[in-house]
């Protein structure tokens, strides 16, 4: 005969669950939302639009001209900044209209995610469906997110002074707020998937350590990807597999002291760029081995196997983009293939985490 206990404790197990449920939903949609805005961002950055847009509005920067008189307005107002004078002079307004839908586009997309956030986040706290444990890292999230804001402005303004071009520093910082901002939502949703899940068999420690080594390797290929977006090193040698007919570039120490290199010059952050996608790639494939010759959960199998099959799609991508001289369909494919690494990379992660040595005895696979 079941209790009254037993029945209440039925009803708010179930409670917790759909809470549970709403706000992995909330989360996913949000992230889905980022995802869009990195690969927008890149978008962005390969039309050359980032600069078109010469104001920062926060509250009222909703909409965009509304009538020619407006257009044309916002059009003069472009045609004092360094861009318009060194590199568009003569543009048509038509051809403004273009570039700044792109950038109007990133700004709005950034608000809206804004709101996705944080109109949930405050609903689910009142309706106490989200856990009181993850609510400090949501809102340090959401503090994040408003950060990203001010990041992309302060990028957008090294542009604006004398060099009609962002700082590749600032611009690696946008984008590494933004892959950060990323992987915590991700890693957020996959606390609470696995959340009353049964732990798996715990994996062998030298593949916990390949899979932070991989982790690691990713995110420096992101900042450097950053440098090489700011510095348009995908233009400089577009020849695979060497550069300019050699395998390292003839220029490539040529900046003094030599570790300016690294962070200056366009042909060694290619090159950099190049070997890191090349490490990635043999980390991913011996990650694969390690996985599959050790006595692990199905879901971790699965991931490496994903994981893997998303760096070799991401080296042939980056490959394209250069053989093809970086068009913006390839290049905005490249870009959210690098997110998409990173992804699959925190869930093999995390699965290897969430095995729990203690309580893994006698558990089922899952």
């Amino acid at each position: 005969m079941i209790t009254d206990i037993e029945k209440g404790a039925a009803v708010r197990g179930t409670a917790a669950t759909d809470g549970r449920k709403a706000v992995i939903t909330w989360l996913t949609v949000v992230t889905v939302l980022v995802f869009a805005m990195i690969v927008l961002g890149g978008v962005t950055r390969l039309t050359n639009s980032g600069l078109s847009m010469t104001e920062w509005k926060p509250i009222t920067g909703w909409l965009p001209p509304l009538d020619e008189a407006a257009w044309v307005a916002e059009f003069e107002r472009y045609k004092t900044f360094p861009e318009y004078q060194k590199i568009n002079k003569g543009m048509s307004l038509d051809a403004f209209k273009r570039i700044y839908a792109f950038e109007y586009a990133h700004r709005v997309l950034g608000r809206v995610i804004g709101l996705a956030f944080f109109v949930p986040f405050v609903v689910l706290l009142l309706l106490r469906k989200i856990p009181k444990s993850m609510a400090p890292r949501l809102a340090l999230l959401f503090l994040l997110g408003a950060a990203q804001g001010g990041m992309g402005w302060f990028m957008v303004k090294s542009g604006l002074v004398d060099h009609p071009d962002v700082s590749h520093y600032r611009l690696t910082a946008h984008l590494g707020l933004a892959s950060l901002i990323f992987a915590a939502l991700l890693w957020t949703i996959f606390d609470l998937v696995e959340r009353n899940r049964p732990p798996a068999a715990p994996a062998p420690d030298r593949l916990r350590r390949a899979s932070y080594f991989l982790l690691a390797l990713i995110a420096l290929q992101i900042l450097v990807g950053g440098f090489v977006a700011g510095l348009s090193a995908g233009f400089i040698y577009t020849d695979w597999p060497m550069m300019g007919g050699t395998f390292i570039p003839d220029d490539f120490l040529s900046l003094q002291p030599w570790f300016h290199n690294f962070l200056e010059n366009p042909s060694t952050i290619q090159f950099t760029h190049r070997m890191l996608g090349y490490a990635i790639l043999i980390a991913g494939i011996w990650f694969f081995l390690i996985s599959r010759g050790a006595d692990v959960d199905r879901r971790l199998r699965n991931g490496a196997l994903v994981l893997l099959a998303l760096i070799l799609l991401q080296v042939i991508l980056g490959i394209l983009t250069l053989l093809y001289v970086v068009p913006v369909s390839l290049g905005a494919k490249h870009q959210g293939g690098g997110m998409l690494v990173l992804a699959a990379a925190l869930y093999v992660l995390h699965r290897i985490r969430a095995a729990s040595p203690a309580k893994a005895a006698g558990q089922p696979r899952g």
